[in-house]
């Protein structure tokens, strides 16, 4: 084969929090549609036992044992769990001058500006407490009433480990949102993402360094509607 140029300057591949995205993102989706249609289900499910029937008799049923909803509550904090760890990922690319051209950490003034560095900080503690709401409430077993009740769905455990990671990762979600407004100010875009645009209206449009706390309380607002966005 003839000798060809060796392309430099160039990567060999992108990132995986980009890359990998529809895969991750997707599973995540598709956990969420399926715990919606179980607490559909479940909610329309009768849960005091005896069950009274139309018939007029009493029931004794296994209605209240919501296994099917710990099920899915614990696949859905899973799933969060992995599409958190790609936030991380793209929170951290703009702020890389290979990957972008833009400054380090994308801070702007004088040298050995901090820039959104600090963002990393509190964006990588996220993950750390979806990790540990991503251990499945399923696995637990409790044996109660002289035997008679033998085991649990933990339905309940799941449901508050479900709670605090939708905290911790709307926390990120906000960590990267801030980061990304700031880096398509210092490339001089205007952003075209609705939440891109609302969150760059709402954020002080300085990028001198300074502390992020406030922009990442104002930015919260344009994540919570997402529909709309």
């Amino acid at each position: 084969m003839p000798d060809r140029p060796v392309a430099t300057g160039r990567r060999i591949q992108d990132p995986f929090g980009f890359r990998a995205f529809p895969q991750v993102h997707g599973a995540a989706l598709e956990s969420c549609e399926a715990l919606r249609r179980i607490v559909e289900v479940e909610i329309n499910c009768p849960t005091e036992n005896p069950v009274l029937a139309p018939d007029g008799r009493l029931y004794h049923h296994g209605g209240f044992f919501a296994a099917p909803l710990a099920l899915a509550l614990d696949g859905l904090n899973l799933a969060l769990l992995q599409t958190a760890q790609l936030s991380v990922a793209r929170l951290n690319a703009p702020g890389r001058p290979d990957l972008t051209g833009l400054p380090a950490f994308l801070a702007s003034g004088p040298a050995g500006g901090s820039g959104t560095l600090i963002l990393e900080y509190t964006a990588n503690s996220a993950p750390a407490a979806v990790r540990s709401c991503a251990a499945p409430a399923s696995t637990g077993h409790a044996v109660l009433s002289h035997g008679l009740e033998e085991t649990a769905g933990f339905a309940g455990q799941a449901a508050r480990r479900t709670s605090r990671a939708a905290e911790a990762y709307a926390i990120l979600l906000t960590c990267e949102l801030v980061a990304v407004v700031r880096a398509l100010r210092l490339h001089r875009v205007a952003p075209t993402v609705p939440a891109f645009t609302v969150a760059a209206a709402a954020l002080q449009p300085s990028t001198e360094d300074r502390p992020l706390t406030g922009d990442i309380t104002t930015a919260t607002e344009p994540l919570s509607q997402p529909a709309e966005l």
